[in-house]
């Protein structure tokens, strides 16, 4: 064919002429670094690490506040001990038979031959 006849042809088919002057810019999407996907797992475990975190720290603060608590509590029961083997021990000296035999003869009273018995006590 001769330049005149393919020119002819492309005017009479213009469907079939190469399309030159039109250029068709391809945009190339630039995906990310990380997927959405991803992006949703790694938020869900770090939501989960933080929930987990607070959670620690407030078991550990309403450990520690059950431990203070029980120390005191500790410290009372023994305070409240050494004053109860306190007591027992002035119990036991002011009933010694020598002293009551004594505040029997201070008040006028007189003991005729008779034995001074520290009396029991029976707990029911």
């Amino acid at each position: 064919m001769s330049a005149n006849q393919a020119r002819n042809w492309q005017q009479i088919n213009p469907q079939h002429t190469p399309n030159t002057e039109k250029k068709v810019s391809v945009k190339v999407k630039n995906n990310g670094w990380i997927t959405k996907g991803e992006k949703v797992i790694y938020s869900f475990i770090g939501t989960c690490l933080v929930i987990s975190g607070i959670y620690m720290v407030s078991y550990s603060s309403t450990t520690d506040t059950i431990n203070r608590e029980l120390q005191q509590l500790e410290q009372t029961v023994n305070t409240q001990q050494v004053t109860n083997e306190g007591l027992t021990f002035e119990m036991k000296e002011l009933s010694r038979p020598e002293r009551i035999i004594e505040i029997a003869d201070k008040n006028g009273l007189k003991i005729q031959n008779a034995e001074v018995k520290q009396a029991q006590t029976f707990n029911n």
